[in-house]
């Protein structure tokens, strides 16, 4: 079912224990959009791009059935560019240079097709333009996920809140619940970001998996261990593509598949930091993804 994808387009330059790589292909709507290819369509990414965004990648989303109609190209301009160094466990990372370029000015506009999406995520951005998108739809959407980062809850916390109010799923790290929240202790924060207004939060916890809370009820999904990771960047977006990817597949919001849609979303992060950028999005199979789904649940499988 179609699915709308709004967030940053940029080229990367990253740096890891493992090797470096640079001008890479990033951005939270390409890795949301990429993985989210593997299990539904139309997705319709929106965003906005320089004249050196490579053409061939705009083509390589479009091989994977993604409507690139809503990104936006400023000629003579240049693509949002990020650079960052990982220290030797991954799990930190120092920001080299940032350059928002085209993305500083963004303002998310939606073909009229967009606008009657049945399933809209929206990835970190500003809180007003992520509201703006919503407020936008012709029809209320199925479901509305959003992610958020600590910039924009210190700084833009009351229009934040007001975002929130319209959204049915948020999905965030350890650090940016606590700090959302102003509680230290996750299952305590859960509850009162559902306050704000998300009926269910996931709350990512990196290498130590993730947790989803849907009302009274707490799913604890492991990470996959993996003996080579290259490049972590985009990991947290691509679990959003996998897990918005199979709800909107299945259109079912039970807990059970919420449970699944979370394991996918594991799946597909689990690829992700195989190779730098979306390198291992490129080249995935069905019979690979199930594969590896077959293996998270073998991993958490025990008998009384």
């Amino acid at each position: 079912m179609s699915l709308l994808v709004v967030g940053s387009i940029a080229l990367d330059t990253i740096e890891t224990p493992f090797g470096r790589a640079d001008m890479v292909v990033g951005g939270s709507a390409v890795y949301i959009s990429a993985a989210a290819s593997y299990f539904t369509a139309p997705i319709r990414i929106v965003g906005v791009v320089g004249s050196d965004f490579p053409k061939s990648e705009i083509e390589f989303l479009e091989s994977r059935g993604i409507d690139t109609a809503g990104i936006q190209v400023v000629k003579g301009g240049k693509t949002f560019h990020w650079s960052g160094r990982y220290h030797y466990d991954l799990n930190e990372r120092d920001t080299l240079e940032t350059n928002l370029n085209v993305f500083e000015k963004f303002d998310p506009v939606l073909p009229e097709a967009y606008k009657k999406s049945r399933y809209v995520l929206l990835g970190n951005i500003d809180p007003v333009l992520q509201r703006r998108v919503i407020e936008s739809m012709e029809q209320k959407p199925e479901l509305v996920i959003c992610d958020t980062m600590n910039f924009w809850i210190e700084g833009k916390r009351d229009e934040l809140l007001r975002t929130l109010k319209l959204v049915d799923v948020i999905i965030v790290n350890d650090s940016e619940a606590r700090l959302l929240s102003a509680e230290p202790n996750l299952v305590k924060a859960a509850k009162k970001i559902m306050q704000m207004g998300p009926r269910i939060v996931i709350i990512k916890k990196g290498e130590h998996g993730a947790l989803l809370f849907t009302g009274g009820t707490v799913f604890s999904a492991p990470a996959f261990p993996l003996e080579y990771i290259y490049d972590p960047t985009g990991a947290g977006d691509t679990f959003a593509g996998g897990f918005i990817g199979h709800l909107a597949r299945t259109e079912d919001f039970s807990d059970e598949n919420l449970r699944r849609a979370v394991i996918y979303g594991s799946v597909m992060a689990s690829f992700s930091v195989a190779k730098f950028g979306i390198e291992a999005l490129k080249e995935l199979s069905d019979i690979e993804i199930m594969g590896r789904y077959r293996d998270f649940i073998d991993l958490s499988r025990f008998e009384e």
